[in-house]
């Protein structure tokens, strides 16, 4: 598995080695061993003390979307806050990540990838990050790994469209398609409203 480091510090990303054939193909999604040594290796450990230890993953979910569905932008506060690996089994998505790191140096940044069951690359976020992906195919499956159980009492939401961040979502790959948010996401604060 090849990891990538992007423009903030250890928000990484994972492509895989991949196997194909007439028959099909085969990866290996995950490997613990790998990703601890990928994670320890990270050039920046920005991360809380909680985060330089060894993550435990303790939760998969599974999410379905159609086209034009946008969710987040999603974190969790302390003391649950997750830490999370995606990567899409089906369709592609247009995936966003937000440092929100108090004493980080790219607090406030953000990243965008390209998740697809074809690229079948992952992205790493430790806590500290919120997420969000908007569907770019007709549907897409997500999974994702996360280091602490959901909590709706520590779940928190920034506007997606916050012009602060001024996040680019993408949206001209939607070709036409209708932007649909939930109820609770239409709901996000404002990024000038976040205390670390």
């Amino acid at each position: 598995m090849q990891v990538l480091a992007t423009l903030i510090p250890d928000l990484l990303i994972f492509e895989p080695k991949v196997f194909s054939d007439e028959r099909g193909f085969f990866y290996e999604s995950f490997n613990e061993q790998n990703f601890q040594m990928a994670l320890q290796a990270s050039p920046s450990r920005a991360c809380t003390s909680a985060d330089k230890a060894f993550i435990r993953f303790v939760q998969d979910n599974h999410s379905k979307s159609s086209k034009g569905v946008l969710r987040g932008l999603h974190y969790q506060i302390s003391p649950r806050a997750q830490g999370k690996l995606v990567r899409v089994a089906q369709g592609m998505v247009w995936d966003v990540a937000v440092d929100m790191r108090e004493a980080s140096a790219t607090r406030s940044q953000w990243f965008g990838v390209l998740l697809s069951a074809e690229n079948k690359k992952q992205v790493w976020l430790p806590s500290g990050f919120a997420h969000g992906f908007v569907t770019l195919s007709e549907t897409a499956e997500v999974l994702y790994k996360t280091t602490d159980f959901y909590s709706p009492e520590h779940e928190r939401c920034i506007a997606w469209n916050d012009p602060d961040l001024a996040i680019d979502w993408q949206l001209e790959k939607l070709n036409g398609a209708e932007l649909q948010l939930s109820a609770k996401d239409r709901l996000g604060v404002a990024w000038a409203t976040i205390r670390g």
